[in-house]
């Protein structure tokens, strides 16, 4: 059974709850990490649909900043992870979007249904997350801002994050770095715990 955010109270009178199952997005600008956070939380293999980058992007795809990256996503990252702790066990889906202008097109259907987004953001490139960061407030879908902590990248605080950005104070911005799983799970955890607040709580999905 698929679960949604709503207001039904279900699993009363001890009967077992079953799992909610809920979409989360991770979007942001190109080669921000969204595979690599995907990849580091997925307890599945992740179904990625990453091509090398090759001349035929040139004037295309802006690399400034991300000289060394050789692929990019061209439909969607998937991956799966579940929490089976009560009260409520949950299975997450994590749906990848690509970063460039070109795909843009795809982000509709990766983002139909889901409850929440992670907007990830890059300090080298902070202008690229403007674009993710219209788009989750005019679906009026619960998103945090996820400032990667790029290697040799400058570290700015999350007021600083959240001003150049001009996020309504609810948005939540914290700082992370995919490659390490505890800090993107706690990006994952902040997330569900911001869409809760906004949606409590879980009904069944019609």
């Amino acid at each position: 059974m698929v679960y949604t955010l709503g207001s039904d109270r279900a699993g009363t009178g001890g009967a077992r709850i079953p799992a909610a199952e809920l979409k989360i997005v991770v979007a942001g600008g190109f080669g921000v990490g969204k595979t690599t956070l995907v990849g580091t939380l997925s307890e599945i293999s992740p179904l990625t649909t990453e091509e090398v980058i090759t001349v035929a992007s040139t004037g295309i795809d802006d690399l400034h900043g991300i000289k060394d990256k050789t692929t990019t996503t061209v439909a969607m990252d998937f991956g799966r992870i579940t929490f089976p702790e009560p009260p409520r066990p949950m299975i997450l889906f994590l749906f990848g979007t690509p970063g460039q202008e070109r795909f843009w097109f795809a982000w509709n259907d990766l983002s139909y249904g889901a409850v929440g987004a992670v907007v990830l953001a890059d300090t080298r490139r902070l202008h690229e997350s403007f674009a993710a960061v219209s788009y989750f407030e005019q679906l009026k879908t619960p998103f945090l801002v996820a400032v990667n902590q790029f290697d040799g990248a400058y570290h700015y605080p999350p007021d600083e994050i959240r001003q150049a950005l001009e996020l309504d104070p609810s948005v939540p911005v914290m700082t992370c770095d995919v490659r390490q799983h505890a800090s993107a799970m706690a990006v994952l955890i902040k997330l569900v715990e911001h869409s809760l607040e906004r949606h409590r709580p879980l009904t069944p999905g019609v």
